[in-house]
């Protein structure tokens, strides 16, 4: 139980703070995946394990992953089991090993839509490989990394 409340209060602190950190972007990549269909404390209360078996949330690591790999981490108990979004990850790091040289990083990707909405990102990201990127989950990812502004109450 405590873990879990690790992975909330985790992401709890780093939710709207500006980060130009590709392992932290990749990190709120992750739960947005993980998080349709589930609330968003219960994909945050996963990151230790994300961390675990994500390599640190080492895209360019991740990105090499074989299907052996692959499948131990669809039958690790710790983990959300849904084989198509632990793909989807894969997936997606694969994607980001792709923006270069276009892009320096992750991060210079993204901050390089700042003032775009989620619609917009998640087209675009589409557009270069990327999957389980709705404009929904890809505004939230953009308001906790600071990329986008909070909507106003």
């Amino acid at each position: 139980m405590a873990e879990e409340a690790n992975g909330i209060n985790e992401y709890h602190q780093l939710f709207g703070h500006a980060t130009h950190d590709p392992q932290v972007l990749f990190k709120f990549l992750v739960v947005a995946v993980f998080q349709p269909g589930l609330s968003w404390k219960a994909a945050a209360s996963k990151l230790p394990e994300f961390d675990r078996v994500f390599a640190h949330f080492d895209a360019q690591k991740v990105a090499g992953y074989d299907e052996e790999t692959i499948e131990e981490i669809e039958n690790d108990p710790a983990m959300i089991r849904n084989p198509r979004k632990i793909r989807a990850i894969v997936q997606n790091t694969r994607a980001i090993v792709q923006l270069s040289p276009e892009f320096k990083d992750f991060a210079d990707y993204l901050w390089s839509f700042q003032g775009a909405d989620g619609k917009t990102v998640a087209k675009d990201m589409k557009q270069r490989g990327f999957t389980f990127v709705g404009p929904t989950t890809i505004q939230l990812m953009l308001v906790g990394t600071g990329i986008a502004p909070r909507p106003m109450k």
